[in-house]
């Protein structure tokens, strides 16, 4: 399986991959990780991370939309 930039992931500023919400709702499943679109609400990541990952989606909702 080949990534496609934009589409599949983007470079953040300090230059890491992050996937999109489209890549990863295409996999099919949380991974447990905290990726920062996760389309699963974190409901593979344990707490009390998972609740701060969401707290931190509520205040920021923009995060989630990239694709």
């Amino acid at each position: 399986m080949s990534w496609i930039e934009g589409e599949d992931y983007y470079q953040n500023e300090e230059g890491l991959v992050t996937l999109t919400a489209k890549y990863l709702r295409e996999r099919g499943f949380c991974c447990g990780k905290g990726c920062l679109h996760c389309p699963y609400d974190y409901i593979r990541v344990p707490e009390p991370l998972r609740t701060e990952l969401l707290n931190e989606r509520a205040e920021k909702p923009d995060n989630n939309t990239f694709l």
